[in-house]
């Protein structure tokens, strides 16, 4: 893996000698079209990669349900592959089939430019998803290649950080007790899809608790915390500028505790 992020580097960065001869063309005109897409300054950016289709994907791979551990790990196999490259990324989260990476303030990657900077995110991120597929889900081929898709996002300060990283932790917490309930009532209690849609419409999280226990025996809140909390990849203190390490933990980064013991991931690099 170190060889193709070394290789990746190369050929993101670089700049092309038959580019710059072709700028004096008399075709030069054509860049005119091109819009500016670069990104204010001064600003925190959030990039948010999708899986697309990823219900179909799953479902193709056998994906356990209603979580599966490996495909899990796998995405934050990627998305480690992704900070490790990108020494301007300090924090990413992931649940599902999504990851968010945060890009600090006072970065220059690109020029800011949007389009360059969440496609090639993107884009390895991808590649190395197929490059950990092996390693990680064991005993089952990759039938076709996975897509994910990138949007860039920006804010102002630290509270709308927060804010949106506590908007998908709580998310993944939404999405996970409504799945885990519907699935064992499919897979243990032995009705249909539709059976289980009806049977949680309009219920709340009580409800859904109650139904897992009462059912199934199964407590919620001894679920793994990967699938209730999801993934929050960091750096550690004092290595955020230069090192390539990183910690993954699955921990609640809603409340002030996370963020209170590493105030680094919000706070200006001094070099």
């Amino acid at each position: 893996m170190k060889v193709a992020c070394q290789i990746f580097r190369l050929l993101s960065r670089r700049n092309f000698s038959a580019g710059t001869k072709m700028a004096k063309s008399k075709f030069e005109y054509v860049r005119e079209f091109e819009s500016s897409d670069r990104c204010l300054p001064n600003t925190w950016m959030v990039v948010r990669l999708d899986g697309k289709g990823f219900h179909k994907f799953a479902d193709k791979h056998n994906f356990e349900k209603p979580n599966d551990k490996n495909a899990l790990s796998l995405m934050n196999e990627a998305a480690k592959s992704v900070m490790k490259e990108f020494k301007e990324i300090t924090l990413a989260y992931g649940q599902s089939d999504e990851f968010s990476f945060l890009i600090r303030r006072d970065h220059d990657l690109y020029n800011r430019r949007s389009s360059k900077i969440s496609t090639i995110i993107c884009s390895l991120f991808t590649s190395a998803y197929v490059f950990h597929w092996d390693h990680c889900m064991v005993g089952k081929t990759l039938l076709y290649p996975p897509c994910f898709d990138g949007r860039v996002i920006l804010y102002p300060d630290e509270k709308n950080v927060r804010d949106y990283f506590s908007w998908r932790q709580a998310d993944c917490h939404i999405n996970n007790l409504y799945n885990t309930t519907f699935w064992n009532l499919v897979l243990k209690g032995g009705i249909t899809n539709q059976q289980a849609e009806e049977r949680l419409c309009k219920t709340v999280s009580g409800d859904k608790n109650e139904i897992l226990f009462s059912q199934f025996g199964i407590n919620y809140n001894n679920e793994p915390e990967m699938f209730r909390k999801g993934t929050v990849v960091y750096r550690p203190k004092d290595r955020s500028k230069r090192s390539s390490n990183v910690n993954v933990e699955h921990i609640d980064i809603i409340n002030d505790a996370f963020w209170l013991e590493h105030p680094h991931l919000l706070n200006k690099i001094r070099e």
